[in-house]
């Protein structure tokens, strides 16, 4: 099984954290963003792994080097433009699509700026189970921006801003407001249904995907720890819930 870590943003959140370095290098109780990823992900026997960098890319590029990989085969997906997720999800499409063989193969994309103890081996289990095109990790938690699921956990929408603006792609009776947690189980048939091109976030072509009927699903993890590390205050709390 192979995953991607989203690592190409410019961390403005994380200010004068990442004024000389990228986010995955930013460090929480002694280890980086991105060995706390990659550390997640080999724990449930992943061992091929693509990073987008684009934000001291070469500074992550010697990390690695030094660091021999971690055991692991890491690609880097080099963006000379930000792509934001979406875009930079599609760059990175050959490595899931390599020796495929036909073969549907989930696999598990990760943001760099989160840790969690979600259990991975069990979302990509429901996520096979229910065939879903892609699944979403949530929690009931308040947030900027929400998604929304109907009662079988099926993608309908979003709401975000003051005004809590809604979008609906699914009519439903009755709907939940989920926040999303940065991590996705996606079959690699997403690849071949993504029309979108260029820099595009994934949310809107997941809202596209879901209004033409594909399945896109919530995986609740409210019962684990999750952390997002966008501001340098979530860091200094992340490093004291670790010790």
């Amino acid at each position: 099984m192979k995953a991607m870590i989203l690592a190409a943003g410019l961390g403005t959140r994380l200010r004068p954290l990442t004024d000389n370095r990228p986010k995955a290098l930013v460090e929480v109780a002694g280890r980086t963003l991105l060995e706390i990823a990659l550390s997640r992900l080999h724990a449930f026997g992943i061992s091929e792994v693509i990073v987008n960098v684009y934000h001291f890319a070469d500074m992550v590029v010697e990390y690695l080097k030094s660091n021999d990989n971690f055991g692991m085969r890491i690609e880097l997906s080099r963006e000379e433009d930000l792509l934001d997720t979406g875009g930079g999800l599609r760059k990175a499409g050959w490595f899931f699509l390599e020796n495929a063989q036909g073969r549907d193969e989930p696999f598990i994309v990760h943001n760099v700026d989160v840790i969690s103890t979600i259990d991975l081996g069990q979302m990509v289990r429901f996520h096979t189970e229910h065939q879903a095109l892609a699944t979403l990790a949530v929690q009931d938690r308040e947030t900027a921006r929400y998604l929304l699921f109907d009662q079988q956990g099926q993608l309908c929408g979003r709401r975000s801003g003051d005004d809590q603006k809604t979008e609906l792609v699914r009519s439903s009776p009755q709907l939940q407001a989920l926040a999303f947690c940065g991590i996705h189980v996606i079959s690699p048939r997403l690849f071949a249904v993504m029309r979108e091109d260029g820099v595009f976030s994934i949310i809107p072509a997941y809202l596209r995907l879901a209004a033409q009927g594909e399945k896109l699903l919530a995986f609740r993890a409210d019962e684990y720890y999750w952390r997002d590390l966008g501001r340098p205050d979530h860091v200094m709390q992340a490093a004291q819930e670790l010790k």
